[in-house]
């Protein structure tokens, strides 16, 4: 008869690999914000930079001085994302050159072609990896969405 006792998966680790798991992660980050790019409209920061990666919030086409959602197709809008992208890295120390990976969400993948038309006019070879998502909707009507992670040198 073989009988089972509960034990926490990281408590059994811990134990057999004689080897202390750290109670907190200590880590510093510097928050990351410029008025060349909107103000975040929510509980989160434009970017935040962890030794040398800076991790972007996700930029929706918003005029940077009113706050408001900049009308047009998405060619217009698809730029304003990267325009504002650019505000934030450049605030970070870096440039778009720098970033390593991109996630796109659109409402329309009938969109992508567009996106990428934009997009080859803002990153040269090598490009960064990159994720197209489609999704239902995006804050104020927007139809194109952008985060990204960056590399400093």
């Amino acid at each position: 008869m073989i009988i089972y006792t509960y034990r926490p998966y990281h408590l059994y680790w811990q134990a057999m690999l004689a080897v202390p798991l750290p109670l907190e992660v200590s880590m510093s980050r510097q928050i990351i914000a410029t008025g060349q790019a909107p103000s975040a409209i929510g509980p989160y920061s434009q970017a935040v930079r962890v030794s040398n990666t800076v991790y972007f919030s996700g930029q929706i086409p918003l005029n940077p001085e009113s706050g408001e959602l900049l009308e047009g197709d998405i060619s217009v809008q698809t730029q304003q994302v990267f325009e504002n992208l650019t505000a934030v890295a450049q605030a970070a120390g870096g440039s778009l050159a720098h970033i390593v990976r991109v996630g796109i969400y659109l409402t329309d993948m009938e969109h992508f072609a567009s996106v990428n038309v934009v997009m080859s006019r803002y990153f040269q070879m090598p490009y960064p990896a990159r994720s197209t998502i489609q999704v239902s909707a995006l804050p104020k009507g927007a139809k194109v969405e952008v985060d990204a992670v960056m590399v400093l040198p």
